[in-house]
């Protein structure tokens, strides 16, 4: 009798729902393993519904990929989008802390982002591109509003550089502690802080 009630109680998944879950099984299963060893039946098992049905979500497993990588994109840039009116300096640990905080508890959806780049399908590693030169946009625009900085952001011509230099460095301190670095998450956020202020020392 209870069994029968569960079953009638039991909500279907809406569309956005259904598509949120298969991006999850995604984003661990991307992380887990290269490109390439991951199929769409696996997916599809995991998440308890037919090929059919994921493949109605996403035409191609490229389809698919990518929307994982643009997933984790989204959550990461709405995550660090600067306050207005308050200075960088102010916001950098606070940032840098609920940035590390994302990054341990999804990270698998972290690493999945940065596997992109190395899938050898170049749709896929347009997408990977595009993400992250809107993290590289969004910091360049807090720091051109910033008192202390702004000035600076018109002045000199290597900034782009830097910033996209300081991403690329932060990513790999972020991915040597998911494997285990023997670092605390206070050491890694001041380890990535320091690395974004002198780079941006004049």
């Amino acid at each position: 009798m209870a069994g029968k009630q569960g079953e009638r109680t039991r909500r279907r998944l809406s569309t956005e729902e259904r598509r949120e879950q298969l991006l999850s099984v995604g984003a661990r299963l991307f992380s887990e393993s290269p490109y390439d060893d991951v199929w769409i039946e696996q997916v599809a098992e995991i998440a308890g519904v037919s090929r059919g049905l994921l493949y109605h979500y996403f035409p191609t497993k490229r389809d698919f990929f990518a929307a994982v990588v643009e997933r984790e994109s989204g959550r990461m840039l709405a995550m660090t989008a600067a306050v207005p009116g308050v200075p960088v300096r102010e916001q950098l640990t606070a940032g840098l802390d609920t940035y590390l905080e994302y990054v341990h508890a999804h990270a698998h959806g972290f690493r999945a982002f940065h596997r992109a780049d190395a899938a050898g399908d170049q749709a896929v590693r347009r997408v990977y591109h595009r993400a992250l030169a809107a993290q590289e946009r969004q910091i360049l625009a807090a720091l051109a509003a910033d008192p202390e900085f702004g000035a600076q952001a018109k002045e000199r011509p290597d900034l782009q550089l830097a910033v996209r230099g300081w991403l690329a460095f932060t990513t790999a301190v972020c991915l040597e502690w998911l494997r285990g670095a023997d670092l605390s998450r206070e050491q890694v956020r001041d380890l990535c802080a320091r690395a974004l202020l002198g780079v941006l020392r004049p």
